[in-house]
């Protein structure tokens, strides 16, 4: 009989679990209307994710610890995104002014007075930013991770975490991507190797 791939995976070693820190922030990954607005190129029919994330935001604030948000931005003509700009034309709807509408945050997921908002240009909301040294000056420990798109920059800021010493905990219901299936395969790649992948009511109780 053939071995599973969830054997196969646990004979090696993989997925195991990391005890979460006593001090965790909250990171929203670049929950914008371009990912909810049917027509839009990056449109990715997210929106029990959008509700689910507004459920996280709401508690994270009850209970005090800091959030954290991100957005793109690119220059007109995306010179500042580089190779990732020109490998995915769909970016160029977050040229500055080009259009707002898209680049603007989700309804319910708007930054309140006093989180911190890091715009960025690559996946890693890490790659180029003040975010390491921003968790790090607050005495994080735990990064709680929401936002779009799994496969994308939810995957890419996990591992960035990681490789930066926090623990990475992706709330999964809090996450969304644009086909079943490389979400499904990218949460199971980082639970397998570099974040916790938790519900979202553990995560509830976690903060609370």
């Amino acid at each position: 009989m053939a071995e599973s791939l969830q054997d196969n995976y646990a004979r090696g070693g993989f997925g195991q679990s990391m005890p979460w820190g006593r001090r965790p922030a909250l990171l929203v990954i670049d929950f914008v209307r371009a990912y909810l607005v049917p027509g839009s190129p990056l449109y990715a029919g997210v929106e029990q994710a959008r509700a689910d994330c507004e459920t996280l935001l709401r508690a994270a604030r009850r209970a005090g610890i800091p959030v954290l948000h991100t957005r793109v931005e690119f220059q007109p003509g995306g010179r500042d995104g580089g190779v990732f700009f020109r490998k995915l034309p769909a970016l160029a709807c977050f040229e500055a002014g080009r259009h707002p509408e898209l680049a603007a945050f989700a309804e319910g997921l708007e930054p309140a007075a006093g989180e911190t908002v890091i715009t960025k240009q690559y996946a890693s909301a890490f790659f180029g930013t003040s975010l390491a040294s921003t968790l790090t000056a607050l005495g994080v420990d735990t990064l709680l991770i929401a936002g779009l798109s799994t496969s994308g920059c939810v995957r890419a800021s996990a591992v960035d975490a990681c490789q930066h010493g926090f623990v990475p905990v992706v709330v999964r219901e809090a996450v969304g991507d644009r086909a079943p299936g490389p979400h499904e395969a990218n949460l199971f790649d980082l639970q397998a190797k570099y974040a916790e992948v938790a519900p979202l009511a553990t995560v509830l109780e976690y903060i609370a």
